[in-house]
């Protein structure tokens, strides 16, 4: 008479089994999108802060900032800054340019990736306006200049873990996207070159 009991703790059993393996399959389509709120949040790993506007308090302290550029090897593209580096004060909003050419026979769009190094300055390097936050499309050998307003948080001279950082380095990464964007008002396009 033990065949009830054995079924009901069975379905326990198996009910259980299942919404662990629904919650692990949720947990793993979430732990992107929270990783990088968490990145964002805290500047983990090189990813810097977004910004309305550079801070009104400005530091005498100069901090040089490197510019970096890669692109996938499945996008034909060139992308490069156009400046190597610039030397800016904490606090002060700073405006670099990067230039890209499609160097194919067709129209296609990419989507920039970026992060800052050393890691502990993600935290304080912010951007006003950038390229990254919208795939960007050219035409068949077209090439565009790339606008960046940042600044760096003067709170960077404050934190012991960062406050002995002199360079900073932004790089981006150029992907292959699938279609583009709409590009928001608070991101002009990107100046045209050719």
């Amino acid at each position: 008479m033990s065949g009830a009991p054995d079924r009901r703790r069975n379905r326990i059993v198996a009910a259980s089994a299942l919404s662990f393996a629904i919650a692990m399959v949720g947990l793993a389509y979430a732990s992107v999108p929270l990783y990088r709120l968490f990145c964002q949040a805290t500047g983990f790993g090189g990813t810097t802060q977004r910004a309305e506007q550079a801070p009104l308090t400005k530091s005498d302290r100069s901090i040089t900032v490197r510019f970096d550029s890669n692109v996938s090897s499945n996008l034909p593209w060139t992308f490069t800054p156009v400046q190597q580096e610039q030397t800016v004060k904490l606090g002060e909003q700073s405006m670099a340019f990067y230039r890209v050419t499609n160097t194919s026979a067709r129209e296609t769009t990419g989507t920039a990736v970026f992060n800052v190094t050393p890691p502990q300055a993600g935290a304080y390097f912010d951007k006003i306006q950038c390229f990254c936050f919208t795939s960007q499309t050219l035409k068949a050998g077209q090439s565009a200049e790339l606008p960046v307003v940042y600044f760096v948080d003067p709170g960077l001279a404050d934190d012991p873990d960062a406050k002995q950082i002199s360079t900073i380095t932004l790089s981006y990464t150029f992907y292959p996207a699938d279609a583009p964007e709409t590009v928001s008002s608070a991101q002009p396009p990107a100046a045209q070159v050719n």
